[in-house]
């Protein structure tokens, strides 16, 4: 992460943001001009969306009775940064720093993100993964707040009502939703899950400029199977097992019918839900609604991605190439699914044909104190290795489509991943095992003896988890390895030649196929969408060009890669009649700028005084307010 985030430090100092277009300027979600404003005085310093604290301008100050509210010196937004991030690095630790951040953006959304932006180097593991799992698991110690949407299953009736409290129907476009089950690799941690829906939600603002005062945090409290959540007395969530089958599944549905009806427009990002569930829930509410789980989906994209741009250079066809998953989770079953998809999309193959390509390989289960065994890992425990059609009763709903026939493999040796590779001779090998170094050396000269260049993704979190160092894997295949990683890695070497390894973080793709979603208000996101997507990301893959360079653009470049990637699926939702916003332009330049004038920036915009009659909900600061203006 630390070598993510360096790169990212510099995107405000070192991209130039692109004008605003100005005949777009009247757009319901522009970015340019004033913002009407009918809040005077403490009112406004207390609305985070609006308030620039010792910002504000003196004209300002005088029209909104600021004066004798603020200190007499005026302060521009970059001085307000160094003021925070001296505050922030008086901290003692990350965990603190945290919290302090969390302050922060209760107080000044804007002085927030600007925050993050310029010192992101050391901010994103702070913001995200590590510590905001730190912060998940001490959720009901440190809590002083609530943020977010706390819907609990004994609670069901209730659900409709406390969701209307969020806003009118044109009030939300994002909303993302956990049960809390599987968060950030830490597993079951309840109603803390909530921060994990924030979180998500603070990254797609930062990648994509989704406007933060539309958007839904919302936690589904099922119960936890956590016994030292249990048993904990400060524990805030439902002090029960989780609630599963029928129940469960009616509390989801009540949610989701509940959300599409006062939230007509909102996408739905469903996140770190349970790997029982995460997989069959989409696959119910795809077919309905503009759905997303990033587990699922967002993970298999970035990773499609990079596996296209792998076989360009390698000069195969993505109809053509085979491919083993090694691994037991949710990660794994979703780039399979994408794959899959990929290539019934281009082929004419039906995904059944299409899976076909795809061997997936059950890693033994996991034994740490820290790292428990997942479910899915627990299914496979008996049987390690291929996955047959035997272990019926073994796999998941994720895992059946990939199941062998038995006879396809009578008379092999073994059913281990060595044995897979020996049989299949795949051009592309993936790890979401979580099974450190199990990509050894013996297995990697094998693939590499029957395909000139093998594409090796180790993508297990974190670092120490990795199937296989790149520089091990580089060494091995004497520099021919196509690599990339789910975590940041420096270059690697070999006989002098230098190659980058790219990193397959999902930051760099679902933010932008939300944007998408969002500005063209589609009815559902399809899968010709997400190849939309994907095909968008690896056409900004450096290696396109110079095949030593990484398989997936810098995402010092994030909101740049966001754009494209919006501007692609928006056209697929045109094509398809799924977009429902009128007005979208039919490509090129215009779409591009179209785009850019509604993604959100961290910037202090000039405040236009309203009367409070005539204002709307945003300029009353009732954006994101629970009971605001509650519908009925």
């Amino acid at each position: 992460m630390a070598h993510f985030t360096r790169r990212m430090s510099s995107i405000h100092k070192e991209t130039k943001p692109h004008e605003k277009h100005p005949r777009f300027g009247n757009l319901p979600l522009s970015t340019s001009g004033p913002q009407d404003c009918a809040l005077t005085g403490a009112a406004l310093l207390n609305t985070p969306y609006l308030n620039k604290g010792a910002g504000f301008p003196p004209e300002e100050r005088e029209a909104f009775k600021l004066t004798g509210l603020l200190p007499q010196n005026v302060q521009t937004l970059d001085q307000q940064v160094k003021r925070a991030y001296q505050q922030y690095s008086t901290r003692v630790d990350d965990l603190a720093k945290n919290t302090f951040m969390t302050s922060l953006g209760e107080q000044n959304e804007v002085l927030y993100f600007r925050l993050i932006q310029d010192h992101l180097k050391e901010m994103f593991s702070v913001i995200y993964t590590p510590t905001e799992g730190d912060a998940i698991q001490n959720y009901s110690r440190l809590f002083r707040k609530p943020e977010g949407c706390f819907l609990n299953i004994n609670d069901v009736g209730r659900v409709h009502d406390d969701l209307a409290q969020w806003g009118s129907p044109d009030d939300i476009d994002y909303i993302v939703v956990t049960d809390g089950e599987e968060i950030l690799g830490i597993g079951d941690q309840g109603v803390g899950g909530i921060l994990i829906s924030v979180a998500k939600l603070v990254l797609t603002t930062l990648c994509a400029g989704i406007h933060p005062n539309r958007t839904l945090p919302v936690v589904l409290d099922c119960g936890t199977d956590s016994k030292e959540l249990l048993n904990d007395d400060l524990y805030l969530g439902l002090k029960k097992p989780r609630v599963r089958g029928k129940e469960y599944d009616d509390f989801v549905d009540v949610f989701v019918q509940s959300a599409r009806k006062l939230y007509p427009n909102a996408y739905i990002h469903f996140e770190d839900f349970g790997l029982p569930n995460a997989r069959r829930i989409l696959d119910r509410y795809r077919p309905e609604i503009p759905c997303f789980n990033d587990d699922v989906q967002g993970t298999g994209c970035v990773t499609l991605a990079a596996i296209m741009a792998g076989l360009h250079v390698s000069k195969l066809k993505l109809e053509d190439m085979r491919m083993v998953i090694f691994g037991a989770g949710t990660a794994g079953t979703g780039i399979a699914d994408q794959v899959r998809d990929a290539i019934a999309a281009d082929s004419g193959k039906s995904k059944d044909e299409a899976a076909k390509q795809i061997w997936y390989s059950c890693s033994p289960p996991r034994r740490s104190h820290f790292y428990p065994p997942s479910s899915d890992e627990t299914r496979c425990v008996d049987k390690p290795g291929l996955l047959l059609k035997s272990h019926d009763d073994k796999l998941t709903h994720a895992q059946i489509d990939y199941a062998r026939d038995d006879s396809e493999w009578e008379g092999k040796e073994g059913h281990d991943l060595l044995a897979v590779i020996k049989g299949v001779k795949p051009h592309v090998l993936i790890g979401t095992s979580t099974r450190p170094k199990s990509f050894t050396k013996e297995i990697v000269q094998e693939m590499a003896s029957h395909v000139e260049r093998p594409i090796i993704f180790p993508l297990s979190n974190p670092t120490r988890l990795h199937e296989a160092s790149p520089s091990d894997l580089n060494e091995w295949t004497k520099g021919k390895a196509l690599i990339a990683t789910g975590s940041p890695f420096p270059p690697v070497k070999y006989e002098g030649k230098e190659y980058e390894i790219a990193e397959c973080n999902n930051s760099t793709c679902f933010p932008g196929i939300g944007l998408g979603c969002v500005l063209s208000r589609s009815k559902l996101l399809s899968d010709k969408m997400l190849v939309a997507a994907v095909k968008s990301l690896a056409a900004q893959s450096p290696a396109l060009k110079d095949p030593d360079k990484g398989l997936l653009p810098d995402v010092i470049n994030v909101r740049e890669i966001s754009v494209h990637i919006a501007k692609a699926v928006i056209q697929q939702a045109v094509e398809e009649g799924l977009a429902t916003q009128e007005g979208i332009p039919e490509g090129g330049e215009d779409l591009e700028e179209w785009v850019r004038e509604q993604m959100w920036d961290a910037a202090y915009r000039p405040l236009r005084f309203v009367e409070k009659n005539s204002a709307g909900r945003h300029a009353r600061g009732e954006m994101g307010v629970a009971g605001a203006a509650a519908q009925v």
